[in-house]
């Protein structure tokens, strides 16, 4: 009998499942793949249930025969072990990202004569509102905030990129591209107090109350799913800070970053440029202790962000810190640096690594920004934060434009680097 593999990474089986499923019985014995976590969540996707319960769900499939565990995003794994004759999947691969893992697919099968079928896929309004039900469950606070942490567990680094308004959630989150057949994309949003205030056309002060800042991220909430990791500046009074924990938490945001300083907010790559205070071990201690005791969830992360650097305080002020910060509750440590050159970055984290193999070390590479992923990875980084990229390439685009109008006194110069109003409303979801 011919061997018949299809690939799933649904949570929820519906028509167009059931068809795929229909079209393989007919040509042999099915084996259907589980999609595993890790290669999920680079396919745009989040599990919202574990991938044991995904294994369970598709062995209850009737005609389904065996279930693998797929790794690969490429089919590479499977297409050696199991050898199918045929396999079978949705016609959306045609186009777009996934478009080249189907020419790979294609290319491993015909290397022995397998075959591929493309199933028309399933459009009704009934499978667009179990697909909308998905993403919607995967919005709610609750399963958002929880989300970090997992992340965490599944990729060697969370990749996270800066938003500060619905439309750049909505770029970070619908942003996927594919490189060498593989599918990638930023796994957080990291809402910044410097885009947010930049934004507005407010200087990077603390100068925009919290309660502005709960607004963005109700913006970002309602049209994203991504976890979102909050720019908490110094976090302010202790007792202001413990009620921003709670209100961060019914949010479902899934971390803040506070940093030790105190007084007078000054953007850290100003550095010694300007006067900048470092609050005591004990002081910032403290206030994270009273974060952690004000939090309702244990999916909340509180980080705590090291100025010692940028300051030149040193690299032993630094550990210090990092030291006590984790052992008076802190989640994460975050290590901050306006160098070029990423080798003291490296340093802190290799020190760090030797005395602590678990606490998650956060970056934000704007400065030393020719390290890649993987090098800070390898030096025991979890957390990449691209802290204001958006901002900063959207700004000199708009400016230009504005300019070139005002000298042409029409708009026809400037209509070829545009994008069209059609390809912006794209991004948003209709009901």
């Amino acid at each position: 009998m011919k061997t018949v593999y299809t690939c799933f990474c649904t949570d929820v089986i519906h028509e167009g499942h059931l068809n795929i499923l229909n079209e393989a019985k007919k040509l042999g014995r099915v084996i259907v793949g589980c999609l595993s976590d890790k290669a999920l969540i680079r396919y745009n996707k989040f599990p919202t249930i574990s991938q044991e319960e995904r294994v369970k769900l598709y062995r209850s499939l009737p005609g389904v025969e065996e279930v693998v565990i797929q790794e690969q995003m490429h089919y590479g794994d499977v297409i050696t072990l199991i050898h199918p004759d045929y396999i079978v999947h949705g016609d959306n691969w045609k186009t777009g990202p996934e478009s080249s893992i189907r020419e790979h697919v294609e290319k491993l099968l015909s290397a022995y004569g397998g075959q591929l079928i493309d199933v028309p896929y399933t459009y009704n309004e009934k499978v667009k509102k179990i697909d909308m039900q998905l993403r919607e469950k995967l919005a709610m606070p609750e399963y958002r905030r929880k989300r970090l942490r997992q992340l965490l567990e599944m990729t060697p680094v969370v990749k996270t990129m800066e938003a500060h308004s619905g439309l750049t959630g909505l770029i970070v989150e619908k942003t996927v591209v594919e490189n060498e057949g593989k599918l990638d994309q930023f796994d957080a949003m990291w809402v910044s107090s410097l885009c947010d205030s930049t934004a507005k056309g407010k200087p990077d002060i603390e100068l925009v109350d919290m309660t502005s800042r709960f607004r963005t991220i109700e913006d970002i909430t309602e049209v994203t799913t991504k976890p979102i990791i909050f720019d908490g500046d110094t976090g302010g009074l202790t007792e202001h800070f413990v009620y921003t924990v709670r209100s961060l938490e019914r949010l479902g945001v899934s971390a803040v970053i506070i940093e030790d300083k105190t007084g007078l907010k000054k953007n850290s790559l100003f550095g010694t440029e300007v006067q900048q205070t470092q609050a005591t071990i004990e002081e910032f201690s403290a206030k994270i202790a009273a974060g952690k005791k004000a939090q309702l969830t244990d999916d909340f992360m509180i980080i705590a962000r090291i100025e010692s650097l940028i300051l030149e305080r040193g690299m032993e002020d630094a550990l210090n810190r990092a030291f006590a910060f984790v052992k008076a509750g802190a989640d994460g440590i975050m290590i901050h640096s306006r160098k070029k050159d990423p080798s003291e970055i490296c340093e802190f984290c290799d020190k760090f690594r030797a005395e602590d193999p678990k606490t998650p070390i956060v970056v934000v590479p704007t400065s030393f920004n020719t390290i890649t992923e993987e090098e800070l990875a390898s030096h025991g980084v979890n957390i990449v934060i691209y802290a204001n990229q958006l901002t900063r390439s959207a700004f000199p685009a708009m400016q230009q434009t504005a300019v070139d109008i005002l000298k042409n006194h029409r708009a026809k110069e400037v209509d070829d680097r545009l994008m069209s109003i059609k390809d912006i409303i794209t991004l948003i979801d209709e009901i």
